[in-house]
């Protein structure tokens, strides 16, 4: 059965893809377990630091069995410096769900992969365009950014996807999600550079005066509050001094002041230390309690 036939902004946008896109190392590959692993690194940090790692990553646990073998522990001491450890545990968890489940095989199917632990709408659609090349759009915060000011309106987390599901072409799910995401992330970004864009004559914003409709759109990130002193600098101040090693809760000296039994409690809580002993001695081991 032959495409259906482009709009004027898609066959435009997909021109500029291909002129444009960026050269990242995981969209040359097409391996579901590939693909899962940059999507989960890529979810809250930045490409240029997740290009050395995804591929150490992938070098040192190229299958889903491989690294759902691999002790939790050595899993978030490779996660160092990478941010948000518990996407480390998810995708650990999910591994292994993939190796219990379907045979160490991801999925191709949406329903399967939201059942992985910490793969959300984003994450199982990225997987299926990007692994399997099947008709699924991506909505992240570059797209969502795109779609609403496209719209000229805030969307709604459903909108958004509607829009997102509307505007794809069909049959070209891969180079037109990865089109869409670097637009967003090159040219449609915060501040926009509307003069550049392929299908600015499309979009009912375009750089226009008054609200951004991107602004508290359905995916579009907010401004994360200060680090310095935060509890987020704290937790990962703990989870750096574990890379060498178990410590005692009283040799943690912490930023922000905050208090290190309550830190520690915190990551406990998430599964990403355990301890043992008793009080001020108590030690800290890196990863959830064997028990």
């Amino acid at each position: 059965m032959p495409r259906p036939r482009l709009t004027d902004d898609q066959r435009a946008l997909l021109a500029w893809g291909r002129r444009h896109l960026r050269d990242l190392p995981w969209r040359a590959t097409r391996d579901p377990w590939h693909v899962l692993v940059a999507e989960v690194m890529l979810q809250q940090t930045q490409v240029d630091r997740v290009v050395p790692r995804w591929t150490e990553f992938c070098d040192r646990w190229p299958t889903p069995a491989d690294f759902a073998a691999a002790p939790a522990a050595d899993v978030l001491t490779a996660w160092q410096g990478m941010g948000y450890p518990r996407r480390a545990l998810n995708l650990h968890r999910a591994a292994q769900q993939v190796v219990d489940l379907h045979g160490g095989a991801l999925p191709a199917d949406l329903d399967a992969l939201l059942a992985l632990p910490g793969v959300g709408p984003y994450t199982a659609r990225a997987v299926l365009a990007f692994a399997f090349e099947a008709d699924a759009a991506v909505v992240d915060t570059n797209v969502g950014r795109v779609l609403a000011r496209r719209a000229g309106e805030r969307l709604t987390p459903r909108a958004a996807q509607q829009a997102a599901d509307d505007w794809l072409p069909a049959g070209r799910a891969w180079l037109w999600n990865q089109t869409v995401l670097d637009l967003g992330a090159t040219v449609c970004r915060p501040v926009p550079a509307c003069s550049t864009c392929p299908v600015a004559d499309g979009c009912a914003w375009r750089g226009g005066s008054g609200v951004d409709p991107a602004d508290g759109s359905a995916a579009v990130s907010r401004k994360q509050g200060r680090f310095d002193g935060s509890l987020r600098q704290a937790r990962g101040a703990v989870m750096a001094a574990l890379a060498d090693g178990a410590v005692q809760v009283g040799a943690l000296d912490l930023p922000g002041g905050h208090a290190a039994d309550d830190v520690v409690a915190s990551l406990a809580a998430d599964g990403l230390v355990h301890t043992t002993g008793r009080g001020r001695s108590r030690t800290v081991h890196l990863g959830p309690s064997p028990g």
